[in-house]
Order: structure tokens, then sequence, then C-alpha cells
């Protein structure tokens, strides 16, 4: 149990105790995705057909364009928190795991953005 060992530097430091939190939240995302993913498909199945007139009397309404919007969240959420999980893994030294969380992050507010951004017009009709 010597300091110079690995097992010796960590030992009594104890749980980090993030894991569990993000654990839960990329599962929950998941369900989340799966739930919401499974509405869009057999929404887009029972359509007459798929003009951009058909989909946006469709997702004009309320419950719709808010589904949409919470897939489109739940989805981007998801992905940041996955590829946060090979950055933290594959990244070592510090100052590029900053870049790239950091980078990581703004792609992932740009994209939910954007979609979100895509919805509301939708559902305004603009």
């Amino acid at each position: 149990m010597g300091n110079g060992t690995e097992l010796g530097r960590v030992r009594g430091l104890g749980s980090a105790h993030s894991g569990v939190h993000h654990w839960l939240l990329q599962r929950l995302t998941a369900i989340g995705n799966l739930v919401l993913g499974l509405w869009l498909l057999l929404t887009l199945i029972h359509l007459p057909d798929h003009s951009y007139t058909t989909m946006r009397e469709v997702f004009v309404r309320p419950v719709p364009a808010t589904a949409l919007g919470l897939f489109v969240i739940s989805t981007f959420w998801h992905a940041r928190l996955g590829l946060q999980v090979l950055v933290e893994d594959y990244v070592h030294e510090q100052g590029n795991r900053f870049a790239v969380m950091t980078l990581l992050n703004l792609a992932a507010f740009a994209g939910a953005a954007f979609g979100l951004l895509c919805v509301v017009r939708l559902a305004l009709g603009a």
C-alpha cells in the first residue's frame, strides 16, 4: 500500500459521486427518445401523404409541436451525454479536454436551438 503505486494514490479518496446521476440521465433521455421517436414514427406512418402542407397541418397544433420540441431537446441532450463520456475517457490532457467539451456543448446547444427554432417556425406558420 505504498504511495508510489496507483492503488496507493487512489485509496481513501472515495467516490466522485457523479456517475450515478450521469448514468440515470442517459437512461431517462433514452426512454424519452424511444417514446417520442415511436410517437413520431406512428404519426408519420398514419399520414395520407408526406407533403409540406400535410406536415404543417399536423405540427401546427400545440400538442404535436410540443412533443416534437421535446424530442429535439431529448435527442441533443442524450447525444451530448454520450459524447461527454467518450471525451472523458479518451481525451487525457486537461486543456484538450476542456476545448473538446466546450465545442461539444456549443454544438449540442446550437443544434437543439436550431431544431427548436424550426419547430416554433413550423408551429407558428412562419
